[in-house]
């Protein structure tokens, strides 16, 4: 009875040791087992000093693991596996940390944003004011972690780049007001899908004004784009036709700001006295909200006690707008860090998807309107616009 006992027990051993030789793991030498008296005295066929495989072991379980080892399909599926482990080791966890936050801080500011604009009357309410205050939020942010100790070295530009700067910082303050005024007389959802229209504006400004050549083949993705927003605009139930020309408006101040922003960054040393993204995106967002209180003094001055009476006497304007300012700073700091570490193509794929959970999160949250139709135009819209940025890509690879 024992020697059967140890007769099988030497068997599965046997089993063990060639299956795990078959998947290329380490055992244990040849030489160790062949010392192993307990293992040589159950065996009965020894011939110098080497195992004989019993004859049930001859077409088994070992043959079967031995084939599978020595195919093209278990090395595949080794390398298979030592790729993937190397592809997490070389992932780039801060870049996706900034992806993440950014997206968040996008899909927060928009919902803080528009509760503000709720609650300050809508379109008809502080919308200007509340753009510029929101811009007031990110200068104090701004300026905290200048003075902050060991938080962000200051820039050391000088009065000539800070000129340089202006007309970025214009557009800049432009498309931010327009935007919030679109989203305060309609939808988040369809001022997004307007907004996704940007990529017209700045085709126009880059051909006609910048003397920038635009390929033929992203004038032909333009009309997908503008198609797919006067699709959405068909069913949307909150349609304006001031959110429509403000987001109009403020597709062309961005489309401006690009482009002026790309001949300031071209202007020698100032990287260097700027210090860096940070240090770019707030020197801009403080000359905006210089820029803005003209503005919104003009446009509603006048009601500046009324505003001050609601901000102190309703806590969901005061608490949004405040937080709606700190969301636009960081997520926009957030994007341009994130978009300086990524390629064309990353970039369109980033901001294709930032608009499809912002539009479709964001209408969720407040309740507006998803019609199908309006959901098949903000698609046709958005996947004009993804298709726009990368089709000279897609081009020169087949040529």
């Amino acid at each position: 009875m024992k020697l059967i006992v140890k007769q099988t027990l030497a068997a599965v051993a046997l089993t063990t040791l060639n299956a795990t030789s078959a998947f290329a793991l380490s055992s244990a030498p040849a030489s160790n087992t062949r010392n192993n008296a307990p293992f040589n005295n159950a065996l009965p066929n020894i011939q110098g000093g080497s195992i004989a495989k019993p004859s049930a072991f001859s077409r088994g379980a070992t043959n079967l693991f031995a084939d599978v080892a020595n195919s093209d399909s278990s090395s595949s599926a080794v390398a298979t596996r030592g790729g993937f482990v190397s592809a997490l080791k070389n992932l780039d966890v801060p870049l996706m940390i900034y992806f993440f936050l950014w997206y968040v801080g996008n899909y927060y500011y928009n919902i803080t944003n528009k509760l503000a604009l709720k609650a300050a009357g809508g379109s008809a309410g502080f919308p200007m004011t509340i753009s510029s205050l929101q811009l007031g939020v990110g200068c104090i942010y701004a300026l905290f972690l200048w003075f902050a100790p060991d938080a962000r070295a200051k820039p050391k530009v000088t009065l000539d780049d800070i000129i340089k700067m202006l007309p970025v910082a214009f557009c800049a303050m432009g498309a931010h007001s327009a935007s919030v005024f679109a989203l305060s007389a309609g939808a988040v959802s369809f001022g997004q899908i307007v907004k996704s229209a940007e990529p017209a504006f700045a085709a126009v400004l880059s051909q006609f004004v910048y003397g920038k050549k635009i390929s033929k083949a992203k004038w032909l993705c333009l009309p997908i784009v503008i198609g797919g927003v006067i699709l959405a605009s068909v069913k949307e139930l909150d349609f304006a036709v001031s959110a429509l020309v403000s987001a109009c408006i403020a597709n062309l101040f961005a489309a401006f700001k690009g482009n002026e922003n790309k001949k300031l960054m071209d202007t020698e040393g100032l990287k260097d006295r700027i210090g860096s993204v940070g240090n770019q995106f707030a020197l801009t967002t403080i000359l905006a909200f210089l820029m803005s209180i003209p503005i919104f003094i003009a446009k509603e001055g006048s009601k500046w006690a009324e505003f001050v009476n609601v901000f102190n006497t309703n806590s969901v304007l005061s608490f949004n707008l405040i937080a709606s300012g700190l969301y636009f700073y960081g997520y926009n700091e957030l994007a341009t860090m994130t978009l300086k570490k990524t390629g064309a193509v990353t970039q369109s794929v980033a901001n294709t998807a930032k608009r499809v959970i912002v539009i479709v999160g964001v209408a969720i949250v407040l309740g507006e309107s998803l019609d199908p139709i309006k959901l098949l135009g903000c698609g046709i819209g958005i996947g004009g616009v993804f298709l726009y940025s990368v089709i000279d890509n897609l081009l020169a690879k087949k040529a």
